[in-house]
């Protein structure tokens, strides 16, 4: 009998109904878990940030191998919590989680958490192994607002009795959006500078032609994006004719495409120096939203910051550092914006001949 069969066969015995809890996964499939959850497991795209939103880390027995273990910059979450690299692994980091049953038995969680896949491969893993699996998500379009992510959170915060914590998250976040949007709409339209956003990581790093037509921190501060078109959400990769004949005003780079766009502009000097924000000193660097799926953090960090670019006389009393360490605080439980301006060039204008 290999060690697979003799634990899962170990694993596979049915809960009373007194220690079961019945719950409704984001995948739509009905699942019971203990009543008292005390050891999880992480896997997929953004799982494990969530979790650390709901400051349940000292629960957690394993986590992905690869750069979710190793390399935590960009994280915050991961950067919060060293002490998460020592944890055993349980397959590779992948946008397509495929956790190891043997490992996952191995250390014998109540629960393993996990995200981006079909409900049938729920029920393959949780048929393997006899452990209860919980889907949750981000939403088709990662976005900090996206309802899907609010759901996950109250979903895992019944799972893990973290309810006030959940609740706690969905408030923060909302106050953030709310505090922005009540600042952008003193602006008169004819006063919004046009911007772009490039660089945006899209199943990996991206350069200055990678962006989106519904840029989350733009929708909240109802910036001019050159891009945006009536009824189009979503990435798209722009011709770079295209942004020579929009000229924006301002262009923000995402940390995940800087270095591309510094090598791009080497490459093509002459294309840079074509547009007017470039000229005139007014290309920023941003903290990269997009790592391994949306950092809500790092989101609303990079927002309050395009703010103070943007319409400077309506965050006169924003300081987008101390700003950013609150929102760190709060959600990943340390101010990690030092760690983070030391891996990334962000919130300053781009220097363009510095790589990081």
């Amino acid at each position: 009998m290999t060690l697979f069969t003799a634990l899962s066969c170990c694993q596979n015995g049915a809960m009373s109904s007194e220690d079961a809890m019945p719950v409704t996964d984001m995948a739509g499939r009905s699942v019971e878990v203990p009543r008292a959850v005390n050891r999880i497991v992480c896997a997929g795209p953004g799982t494990l940030r969530l979790i650390t939103y709901l400051e349940a880390t000292d629960r957690v027995v394993a986590i992905e191998s690869g750069f979710e273990k190793d390399s935590p910059a960009g994280r915050p979450y991961r950067i919060a919590h060293p002490e998460l690299a020592g944890l055993p692994g349980i397959g590779q980091a992948s946008p397509s989680p495929q956790p190891d049953p043997e490992a996952l038995l191995t250390v014998k969680p109540d629960v393993i958490f996990i995200s981006y896949v079909e409900g049938r491969i729920a029920d393959n893993l949780q048929g393997k192994t006899g452990i209860p699996v919980v889907v949750l998500s981000y939403g088709d379009l990662a976005a900090f607002n996206n309802g899907h992510v609010f759901d996950s959170l109250r979903l895992a915060g019944r799972i893990l009795d973290k309810n006030g914590r959940a609740e706690a998250v969905i408030r923060f976040i909302k106050d953030c959006e709310k505090d922005l949007r009540v600042r952008a709409e003193k602006i008169p339209d004819d006063r919004r500078p046009r911007v772009y956003v490039g660089g945006l990581g899209f199943k990996g790093t991206r350069g200055i032609t990678s962006t989106e037509y519904s840029y989350p921190a733009f929708e909240l501060l109802r910036a001019r994006n050159v891009v945006s078109e009536p009824g189009k959400k979503g990435h798209i990769f722009i011709d770079r004719e295209k942004i020579l004949e929009w000229d924006p005003d301002i262009i923000f780079i995402d940390g995940g495409g800087m270095d591309i766009v510094r090598d791009d502009r080497k490459k093509d000097p002459e294309f840079y120096d074509l547009l007017t924000a470039v000229r005139n000193g007014n290309v920023y660097g941003l903290f990269p939203y997009n790592y391994y799926t949306t950092n809500i953090d790092t989101a609303l960090a990079d927002a309050y910051f395009i703010g103070k670019i943007i319409y400077p006389e309506c965050f006169e009393d924003i300081i987008p550092e101390k700003k950013a360490d609150e929102i760190y605080s709060f959600l990943v439980g340390k101010p990690v914006y030092d760690t983070m301006k030391s891996d990334w060039d962000a919130f300053t204008r781009m220097r363009f001949n510095e790589r990081r």
